[in-house]
């Protein structure tokens, strides 16, 4: 049975998978380029993405949320999650040298 809750969720998550394409969208301006700022907003793009896919997958199995949209929305967001902790951990090494050095 589809419910309100489960299209609302549904929704959230479609939502979610095109959020992270809009960094090509800021990454045009000059002010996004800059140390401070480009550091920053990688970041959070990064914690958006893990959040995602950590969202989808407890809706889709917590929520028991079974759709075939949420099928895809769970893989998609998946992989951007697992690429996001790639991307954190390779700055990783970085942000030790800063700190210590």
């Amino acid at each position: 049975m589809i419910t309100l809750k489960n299209k609302v969720l549904t929704a959230v998550s479609v939502i979610m998978l095109f959020v992270p394409w809009t960094i090509l969208i800021l990454r045009r301006f000059d002010w996004a380029l800059e140390f401070p700022v480009a550091e920053i907003m990688i970041y959070s793009y990064a914690a958006f993405m893990v959040f995602s896919g950590i969202f989808s997958i407890l809706v889709y199995t917590k929520g028991k949320v079974k759709s075939k949209l949420m099928q895809v929305c769970v893989a998609i967001n998946s992989i951007y999650a697992v690429g996001a902790i790639g991307i954190i951990c390779m700055t990783i090494p970085g942000l030790t040298d800063m700190l210590l050095g």
